[in-house]
Protein backbone atom coordinates (compact mmCIF):
# COMPACT_ATOMS: atom_id res chain seq x y z
CA UNK A 1 0.00 0.00 0.00
CA UNK A 2 1.29 3.20 -0.86
CA UNK A 3 1.64 5.68 1.63
CA UNK A 4 2.33 9.50 2.02
CA UNK A 5 5.80 10.21 2.38
CA UNK A 6 6.32 12.02 5.47
CA UNK A 7 8.88 12.35 8.53
CA UNK A 8 9.06 14.50 11.78
CA UNK A 9 12.30 15.25 13.87
CA UNK A 10 12.52 17.06 17.36
CA UNK A 11 12.86 16.62 20.88
CA UNK A 12 9.77 15.10 23.14
CA UNK A 13 8.64 15.21 26.15
CA UNK A 14 6.47 11.86 27.51
CA UNK A 15 5.00 11.32 30.64
CA UNK A 16 2.67 9.08 32.53
CA UNK A 17 1.52 7.88 35.82
CA UNK A 18 3.68 4.96 36.64
CA UNK A 19 6.49 4.37 38.60
CA UNK A 20 9.79 5.84 37.62
CA UNK A 21 10.93 3.48 34.42
CA UNK A 22 7.94 2.87 33.44
CA UNK A 23 7.18 -0.85 33.12
CA UNK A 24 5.52 -0.67 29.62
CA UNK A 25 9.16 -0.24 28.37
CA UNK A 26 10.19 -3.54 29.52
CA UNK A 27 6.99 -5.41 28.61
CA UNK A 28 5.39 -5.54 32.29
CA UNK A 29 1.95 -4.12 33.43
CA UNK A 30 1.62 -0.85 34.47
CA UNK A 31 2.61 0.23 38.24
CA UNK A 32 -1.24 1.27 39.45
CA UNK A 33 -3.12 -1.02 37.09
CA UNK A 34 -4.16 1.51 34.07
CA UNK A 35 -2.27 3.94 32.22
CA UNK A 36 -2.81 7.83 31.64
CA UNK A 37 -0.06 9.91 29.67
CA UNK A 38 1.00 13.28 28.66
CA UNK A 39 3.27 13.67 25.60
CA UNK A 40 4.15 16.95 23.69
CA UNK A 41 6.90 17.08 21.08
CA UNK A 42 8.74 19.94 18.81
CA UNK A 43 8.85 19.25 15.28
CA UNK A 44 12.29 20.80 14.23
CA UNK A 45 12.21 19.24 10.85
CA UNK A 46 9.15 17.61 9.37
CA UNK A 47 6.68 17.14 6.56
CA UNK A 48 3.78 15.61 5.35
CA UNK A 49 4.11 15.06 1.74
CA UNK A 50 4.76 19.01 -0.08
CA UNK A 51 3.33 20.49 3.48
CA UNK A 52 5.99 21.43 5.60
CA UNK A 53 5.70 20.99 9.57
CA UNK A 54 9.08 22.37 10.89
CA UNK A 55 8.51 24.46 14.10
CA UNK A 56 5.29 23.40 15.00
CA UNK A 57 4.17 21.51 18.24
CA UNK A 58 2.06 18.65 19.83
CA UNK A 59 0.10 17.75 22.55
CA UNK A 60 -1.52 14.17 23.25
CA UNK A 61 -3.45 13.18 26.37
CA UNK A 62 -4.49 9.57 26.85
CA UNK A 63 -6.33 7.17 29.18
CA UNK A 64 -6.91 3.48 29.16
CA UNK A 65 -8.72 1.77 32.15
CA UNK A 66 -6.04 -1.23 32.54
CA UNK A 67 -2.87 -2.05 30.28
CA UNK A 68 -2.70 -0.46 26.76
CA UNK A 69 -2.66 -3.73 25.22
CA UNK A 70 -6.45 -4.51 26.62
CA UNK A 71 -7.92 -1.16 24.44
CA UNK A 72 -10.74 0.81 25.17
CA UNK A 73 -8.25 4.46 25.41
CA UNK A 74 -9.37 7.43 25.13
CA UNK A 75 -7.22 10.18 23.36
CA UNK A 76 -7.44 13.85 22.98
CA UNK A 77 -4.91 15.85 20.80
CA UNK A 78 -3.55 19.65 20.88
CA UNK A 79 -2.26 21.23 17.41
CA UNK A 80 -0.39 24.63 17.55
CA UNK A 81 -2.75 27.09 17.13
CA UNK A 82 -0.62 28.54 14.16
CA UNK A 83 -0.40 25.66 12.32
CA UNK A 84 -2.53 26.09 9.10
CA UNK A 85 -5.57 24.12 7.67
CA UNK A 86 -3.73 21.69 5.97
CA UNK A 87 -0.96 21.41 8.60
CA UNK A 88 -3.55 20.62 11.06
CA UNK A 89 -4.57 18.50 8.76
CA UNK A 90 -1.11 16.32 8.20
CA UNK A 91 -0.40 16.05 11.66
CA UNK A 92 -4.28 15.08 13.10
CA UNK A 93 -3.38 12.00 9.95
CA UNK A 94 0.17 11.39 11.16
CA UNK A 95 -0.60 11.34 15.10
CA UNK A 96 -4.16 8.75 14.20
CA UNK A 97 -1.25 6.40 12.60
CA UNK A 98 -3.25 6.23 9.49
CA UNK A 99 -0.27 6.83 7.59
CA UNK A 100 2.01 4.32 9.25
CA UNK A 101 3.18 1.02 8.41
CA UNK A 102 0.82 -1.14 11.13
CA UNK A 103 2.52 -1.44 14.50
CA UNK A 104 5.43 0.48 12.89
CA UNK A 105 5.32 3.77 15.04
CA UNK A 106 3.69 4.71 18.25
CA UNK A 107 0.91 6.39 16.70
CA UNK A 108 0.00 3.11 15.05
CA UNK A 109 0.24 0.89 18.21
CA UNK A 110 -1.99 3.26 20.05
CA UNK A 111 -3.94 4.24 17.88
CA UNK A 112 -5.20 0.41 17.42
CA UNK A 113 -5.62 0.38 21.18
CA UNK A 114 -8.00 3.78 21.27
CA UNK A 115 -11.93 3.87 21.15
CA UNK A 116 -12.78 7.30 22.27
CA UNK A 117 -11.21 10.15 20.03
CA UNK A 118 -12.12 13.80 21.20
CA UNK A 119 -12.20 16.44 19.26
CA UNK A 120 -9.05 18.41 18.76
CA UNK A 121 -8.23 21.65 19.72
CA UNK A 122 -5.67 24.26 18.04
CA UNK A 123 -3.97 26.25 20.99
CA UNK A 124 -0.91 27.91 21.98
CA UNK A 125 1.24 25.54 23.38
CA UNK A 126 4.60 26.02 25.42
CA UNK A 127 7.44 23.83 25.28
CA UNK A 128 10.73 23.80 26.71
CA UNK A 129 13.26 20.81 27.10
CA UNK A 130 17.18 20.30 27.52
CA UNK A 131 17.45 16.48 26.98
CA UNK A 132 21.15 16.19 28.17
CA UNK A 133 20.11 18.13 31.34
CA UNK A 134 16.72 15.61 31.71
CA UNK A 135 14.71 18.48 32.26
CA UNK A 136 11.48 19.50 30.00
CA UNK A 137 7.97 21.12 30.31
CA UNK A 138 5.20 21.91 28.09
CA UNK A 139 1.80 23.37 29.15
CA UNK A 140 -1.79 24.37 27.14
CA UNK A 141 -3.46 27.06 29.04
CA UNK A 142 -6.83 25.79 31.02
CA UNK A 143 -5.95 22.44 29.79
CA UNK A 144 -2.29 20.82 31.02
CA UNK A 145 0.42 21.45 32.64
CA UNK A 146 3.24 19.07 32.57
CA UNK A 147 7.32 18.89 33.59
CA UNK A 148 9.77 16.38 33.75
CA UNK A 149 13.09 16.54 35.74
CA UNK A 150 16.00 13.77 36.67
CA UNK A 151 15.20 11.51 39.44
CA UNK A 152 16.34 12.24 43.10
CA UNK A 153 17.96 9.94 44.77
CA UNK A 154 15.89 9.75 48.03
CA UNK A 155 18.92 10.00 50.58
CA UNK A 156 20.80 12.65 49.10
CA UNK A 157 18.39 14.78 46.60
CA UNK A 158 21.09 14.48 43.70
CA UNK A 159 20.37 13.33 40.17
CA UNK A 160 20.11 9.77 39.60
CA UNK A 161 20.67 9.88 35.92
CA UNK A 162 18.87 7.23 33.56
CA UNK A 163 18.96 6.74 29.77
CA UNK A 164 17.49 3.35 28.31
CA UNK A 165 18.11 2.37 24.83
CA UNK A 166 15.61 0.31 23.22
CA UNK A 167 16.98 -0.75 19.64
CA UNK A 168 13.73 -2.14 18.69
CA UNK A 169 11.92 0.83 19.65
CA UNK A 170 8.35 2.04 18.09
CA UNK A 171 8.72 5.23 19.84
CA UNK A 172 12.62 6.32 20.64
CA UNK A 173 15.79 4.29 20.21
CA UNK A 174 17.52 6.14 23.15
CA UNK A 175 15.92 8.12 25.85
CA UNK A 176 16.80 9.86 29.04
CA UNK A 177 14.21 8.52 31.74
CA UNK A 178 13.29 10.82 34.80
CA UNK A 179 10.09 12.31 36.78
CA UNK A 180 7.15 14.03 35.75
CA UNK A 181 4.72 16.26 37.78
CA UNK A 182 1.38 16.80 35.24
CA UNK A 183 -2.29 18.59 35.75
CA UNK A 184 -4.92 18.08 33.71
CA UNK A 185 -8.38 19.80 33.29
CA UNK A 186 -10.81 18.74 30.65
CA UNK A 187 -12.48 15.68 29.35
CA UNK A 188 -8.91 14.00 30.11
CA UNK A 189 -8.17 14.46 33.86
CA UNK A 190 -4.34 13.93 34.97
CA UNK A 191 -3.03 14.32 38.50
CA UNK A 192 0.34 13.02 39.21
CA UNK A 193 3.85 13.65 41.16
CA UNK A 194 6.95 11.96 40.81
CA UNK A 195 5.81 9.63 38.00
CA UNK A 196 7.65 8.40 34.78
CA UNK A 197 8.86 10.63 32.19
CA UNK A 198 11.00 10.11 29.78
CA UNK A 199 12.91 12.63 27.39
CA UNK A 200 14.16 11.85 23.56
CA UNK A 201 14.68 12.85 20.37
CA UNK A 202 12.07 11.45 17.63
CA UNK A 203 12.86 10.74 14.38
CA UNK A 204 10.26 8.36 12.71
CA UNK A 205 8.54 7.87 9.24
CA UNK A 206 5.69 5.95 8.13
CA UNK A 207 7.99 2.64 8.59
CA UNK A 208 8.95 3.86 12.00
CA UNK A 209 11.95 5.43 13.90
CA UNK A 210 14.99 6.11 11.47
CA UNK A 211 17.95 3.57 12.54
Amino acid sequence: MARVDWHIKGPELATCNCNWGCPCQFNSLPSHGNCRAAVAMRIDQGHFGAIPLDGLTWVGLFAWPGPIHEGHGEAQVIVDERASQPQREALLTILSGQESEPGATAFSVFASMIETVYDPLFEPITFEIDIGAGTGRFSVPGVVDATGEPIRNPVTGEPHRATVSLPKGFEFLEAEFGSSTVSAQGLIALDWANRHAHLALIDIGPRGPVR
